[in-house]
Formats: C-alpha cells, structure tokens, sequence
C-alpha cells in the first residue's frame, strides 16, 4: 500500500472554516467622529488653494478625505460617506476628486519630501 497524499479544501488552508467566512467583513477602523469634520473644516478654512481627494472606504477603513493645500501640505480625515465629503466640499466651494480615478497632485509628493517627519507617524 502507497501513502495517499489527501489535499485539503481550499476554505481549510488557512485555518478558516467556511462558517468564519461568512456574514460581514469586520471592520478594523473606527467611524468618522465630529472631531474628523472639525479637523478637515479647520484644515480647509485656514489654507489657501485647498482641493479635497476622496479615498472610498474599504474592508480597513471608512470612507476618508485627504485634503491638500497648494503648497503640498496635506490632511487625511474620515468622512463616514462620500456625501458628506460633498456637502462640505459644496458648502466650503473646494473641488472635490475621486483620488482613485484622477490620483494625488505632484505637490503632495514633493511636500512629502521635504517634510519627512510627517511620515515617521
């Protein structure tokens, strides 16, 4: 008699039984706070030239905004959707960008550069 070599289930690799993968993805981050809208708020009213980028949510994260200024300087800040990412950008008249479709402007990555404290968080 020959060793038989039994492969298992694909669900069985890693552990998961198919019951654990079933239902709804587990959300690793928090909501968005009134402290979020305040912070990106503030961030708009005390920078000039700023334009809003939306980053849709993901298993990870909630809906999130990153704002940058025209000199590179930039913020991310969640949202909770990306309707109340358009009622401030139409309430504080900024132009709002799907980050995934358009990307971020140069003058993001050259602010990131010169400031490479930012990153260190």
């Amino acid at each position: 008699m020959g060793w038989r070599f039994r492969r298992p289930r694909a669900a069985q690799l890693f552990g998961r039984s198919r019951a654990a993968n079933s239902g709804t993805p587990t959300k690793l981050d928090r909501e968005a706070t009134a402290e979020d809208l305040a912070g990106l708020e503030a961030f708009i009213a005390s920078r000039r030239g700023v334009e809003l980028y939306l980053e849709p949510e993901t298993t990870a994260t909630d809906t999130t905004v990153v704002a940058i200024a025209h000199d590179g300087e930039w913020i991310r800040r969640r949202t909770g959707s990306p309707q109340v990412a358009y009622r401030i950008a139409t309430r504080r008249a900024v132009p709002l960008y799907e980050a995934a479709r358009v990307g971020y402007p140069e003058r993001m990555r050259v602010w990131n550069r010169a400031h490479p404290e930012r990153r260190a968080r």
